[in-house]
């Protein structure tokens, strides 16, 4: 039973932070190369992060109904904003003398975002992967706690109401070992693009 609820809650979990990673590269670019989007848009997504999961995700699904869609988008919401300030502080931490080498050399602004820039991001980029990830299973446990015919979060509401504290733990360890998972692949994949920074 908590093998067949926990494939909805990671189905839910992986598309909703694929969603988020997309969106916060795509918006962390944009912003780079348009300084002021950046003045004009991180307030409103500061305040989207100050939005209650409990007040919000009853609403998400009113809106979206009890699929899969409603799941993602909670995920997205919660695990997107320590993304996109992960990116912009990895642009910004691009040494000026390399940027300046580049522009010397006649680069033009894609290609000196491509080789200095981008490259200078990813260490930021797999610190905000990994707080991000531990943030994605639990934003979609929020969801389905609101509504949802299957996943970890509807089992440990019926599990609750049965007054079976016994399942609502077993489901607890599952998405902490959920969690704990995704955190080792995020930490695999940092070793495996950045192989360098364990010498």
């Amino acid at each position: 039973a908590l093998f067949d609820n926990a494939i909805p809650t990671l189905r839910a979990t992986l598309t909703g932070f694929a969603l988020s990673l997309f969106a916060a590269f795509l918006l962390s670019v944009i912003v780079d190369f348009v300084p002021r989007l950046k003045r004009a848009l991180f307030p409103v997504f500061i305040i989207s992060q100050t939005l209650p999961l409990v007040a919000i995700a009853p609403l998400i699904v009113l809106w979206f109904g009890f699929g899969l869609l409603p799941k993602i988008l909670l995920v997205a919401l919660v695990t997107f904003f320590p993304m996109l300030v992960a990116l912009s502080k990895g642009y910004e931490a691009t040494e000026p003398e390399l940027e300046q080498l580049l522009a010397s050399m006649g680069a033009p602004r894609w290609k000196l975002f491509w080789l200095a820039r981008l490259p200078s991001s990813l260490p930021f980029f797999f610190a905000g992967l990994r707080i991000s990830i531990t943030y994605a299973v639990v934003g979609a446990i929020f969801a389905e706690y609101a509504g949802a015919a299957k996943g970890l979060g509807i089992y440990m509401l019926n599990a609750k109401n049965n007054f079976r504290p016994d399942l609502v733990l077993a489901a607890v360890l599952v998405s902490a070992a959920l969690t704990l998972c995704l955190f080792g692949a995020a930490v695999l994949a940092e070793r495996l693009t950045m192989p360098w920074t364990r010498r």
